[in-house]
């Protein structure tokens, strides 16, 4: 990605997050790699434009990395903060908890990885590459309606441990309020989980397992839930009968030509009651959240408020020297760092 032609963005989202926190959080900053990354003949390499090559080639085969890759950073990020532990391997890692045994993208991580490693090894940790390439993607999805980029930070460690015995991540039928502590837990406010848990669920789909107690017996009241728009509650039904253990899926965006873009598409969506999974309906019922909902749904600056909170989402519980490294892979901690045992808890169930 060309500076020009982000300059102006980068520079007033990196504004706008210095004076929301005062300064950047531990040793991360905006171009961390800028000059740190030479390949053996000794020439500059750009680890950015690395990485954004690299999304770009998969998203032209695959437009469902956005959802994927997103789905990585929040379940990443919400598991014992942004470290990568998600993508350890091991017969008690984060990855083998049930909630993330749906997340995919691991092997496109390794692919990112080794590229960097073969040109400057050592350099680049697997943190850093999970924010980048979501940021990517996330471009990438919305280039049909202008600008998607967004500036991250860089300079994060490896987290040394993961674990999934204590991985409890809430249900998609979670409640509004419940959500809001959630993130709140995580210096994240109300505004902020609206952007994140909407531009999360812009893309992606949901399986019938996750919806389909709102088409029927919702709450155990024996009739659907009321708050579902009617043609889509019967399509829904079609799509999923009752007790029959479909493997189907529905697109969390019900608006067919933005369903693979993140934009603001999910909200105006969930206003018309469209909302697929339970507390995605919420968003647009809550009175905490609906104004706000409302506001995104008629304005035009959802991806620069977006990249806002996907900034702060960023900086959650950062790794430094003394408690992380630079893996040399991303599915093991360099051997003399010892084993991935360790325990974790978090949130992102929610982003399917």
């Amino acid at each position: 990605m060309e500076m020009p032609r982000v300059a102006a963005l980068a520079l007033a989202l990196s504004l706008v997050f210095l004076n929301l926190t005062g300064q950047c959080s531990g040793e991360l900053g905006f171009g961390f790699y800028s000059g740190k990354c030479r390949d053996k003949n000794g020439f500059q390499q750009n680890v950015e434009n690395i990485v954004a090559k690299k999304v770009q080639e998969r998203f032209i085969v695959d437009s469902t990395i956005v959802a994927a890759l997103l789905r990585m950073q929040f379940h990443d990020c919400f598991v014992n903060g942004c470290d990568a532990s998600i993508l350890l391997d091991g017969p008690n890692s984060e990855k083998t908890a049930p909630p993330n045994l749906s997340v995919r993208g691991y092997e496109f991580i390794d692919e990112i990885k080794e590229e960097i490693e073969n040109t400057c090894p050592g350099i680049v940790s697997c943190a850093d590459i999970i924010v980048m390439a979501t940021r990517d993607a996330v471009a990438e999805s919305y280039k049909k309606l202008g600008e998607g980029w967004y500036p991250v930070q860089t300079g994060r460690k490896d987290g040394l441990t993961s674990s999934a015995q204590n991985v409890n991540l809430p249900s998609p039928s979670i409640t509004i309020d419940r959500s809001i502590q959630v993130f709140a837990s995580t210096k994240l406010n109300a505004t902020d989980m609206i952007y994140l848990l909407g531009g999360g669920h812009s893309v992606g789909i949901a399986h019938c397992a996750l919806f389909e107690n709102r088409l029927y017996n919702f709450h155990n009241s024996g009739s659907p839930d009321q708050t579902m728009n009617k043609t889509l509650l019967s399509t829904l039904q079609n799509l999923c009968p009752q007790n029959a253990g479909s493997s189907k899926s529905a697109n969390l965006d019900q608006n067919p030509l933005n369903s693979s873009s993140v934009d603001k598409s999910f909200y105006e969506q969930i206003l018309l009651g469209n909302g697929i999974l339970e507390v995605d309906q919420q968003l647009a019922l809550n009175s905490k959240t609906k104004v706000t909902v409302g506001t995104i749904a008629k304005s035009e600056g959802f991806i620069f408020q977006f990249g806002r909170a996907m900034i702060k989402l960023g900086i959650v519980d950062v790794k430094t020297d003394n408690d992380g490294e630079i893996r040399k892979t991303c599915r093991a901690v360099n051997p003399s760092s010892g084993n991935s045992g360790g325990s974790s808890s978090g949130f992102g169930n929610l982003f399917n």
